[in-house]
């Protein structure tokens, strides 16, 4: 649509607005809103009709959960990817590289997690692909976007680690940025992944994290406001703001049906997808670092599971009643509501602390 545009501009003037990345921004974010309010109903009655028992629920868990939990669908990552693809289709630039490079990813990892979902789903078990296979073809994935997004921007900087307190400090990894970038959008993915246990848990914070590297996208895409606020400048990467607006959208539409207590569970399908496409967005960028600040919820979950099996294979004991933390608070007592919020809470929190990080000199 808006190569479509492009070609209007010269004979309708007040087209030009089209051009205008903020526009399109709002626009995709509306478009996806939209389509997932308007075809989000069909499709869980869909995935329940298809799914049955829907997404089996571990015994190991929270044992609540086996009863307020049991039942609902999952695989709801789809009414997401669906309302952020239309969107991104119809209002990006699809002649920009970095886009089809956010879109691969997403798309990559979203069918990983799609394969484990419906193995978990046909099976009525919560083991799916195995870990070590996933963790695999996720890396190849990664590597590959890594690549990619090394050769689409400018030498050295391309290839090279940025620090968003000490902004001169750039050091440039050379091929080994290849390897940097895949665990980036690995380690997102997984995390994200981790972070969804409870209704609602994972796409406020991932809204949150979108909104953030919209605005981290368009500034470092513009010349102007990157120079004044001393990042570096990476040129294409202000388009990605669209792929953003697009995934505030359709989070937002989903949340409405995910909101507890939950008509559909997001599922790997979605988590790992979303995950995968805010590492990518960081790594294009050049602001990696601040992922792990504006996403220090989905950190912060991570690094909790991996205490509690270094501490358990070490010790045999456990440092938190159980992991990822969000279940710890709910052993504690806290409601499922209450731990929601509050770690919406924190995710707004570090967002802000991590925004704050671009104007400091």
């Amino acid at each position: 649509m808006l190569q479509w545009l492009a070609e209007l501009q010269g004979s309708v003037p007040a087209l030009n607005v089209f051009r205008y990345i903020t526009f399109r921004t709002g626009g995709a974010m509306m478009t996806a809103l939209l389509f997932v309010f308007m075809f989000g109903p069909a499709i869980i009655s869909l995935l329940r009709l298809k799914q049955g028992k829907g997404q089996p629920i571990r015994t190991d868990g929270p044992q609540s959960h086996l009863i307020t939990k049991k039942g609902t669908p999952t695989m709801g990552g789809l009414m997401i990817f669906s309302g952020l693809m239309v969107a991104t289709l119809l209002w990006a630039n699809l002649s920009n590289i970095y886009v089809w490079v956010v879109l691969f990813v997403t798309l990559g990892f979203g069918l990983i997690g799609f394969y484990d979902d419906y193995l978990k789903v046909t099976k009525q078990t919560h083991n799916g692909l195995s870990g070590r296979t996933r963790l695999m073809i996720e890396a190849v994935i990664g590597g590959m976007a890594a690549v990619v997004i090394m050769h689409a921007g400018r030498m050295p900087l391309s290839s090279s680690l940025t620090f968003p307190l000490f902004k001169d400090l750039v050091i440039d990894l050379g091929w080994f940025f290849v390897v940097f970038g895949a665990f980036v959008v690995v380690a997102a993915g997984n995390a994200v992944n981790l972070t969804d246990g409870l209704d609602g848990l994972a796409i406020v914070p991932v809204m949150v994290a979108a909104g953030s590297f919209g605005v981290i996208s368009y500034l470092s895409g513009n010349v102007l406001f990157a120079d004044y606020l001393q990042i570096h400048y990476v040129a294409g990467v202000g388009e990605l703001a669209v792929i953003c607006g697009a995934l505030i959208g359709a989070g937002i539409g989903f949340l409405w049906f995910n909101a507890p207590p939950a008509q559909i569970f997001m599922g790997d399908t979605g988590s790992l997808a979303l995950g995968g496409l805010l590492g990518t967005i960081a790594v294009a960028t050049k602001h990696e670092i601040v992922l792990a600040i504006i996403g220090g919820l989905f950190v912060l979950e991570a690094v909790s599971v991996i205490v509690q099996v270094i501490s358990f294979k070490l010790t045999g004991k456990r440092v938190f009643k159980m992991a990822p933390i969000h279940h710890h608070f709910e052993q504690l007592g806290w409601t499922e509501p209450q731990i929601v919020i509050r770690f919406w809470i924190i995710a707004v929190v570090l967002a802000l602390i991590g925004l704050s990080t671009l104007k400091l000199r």
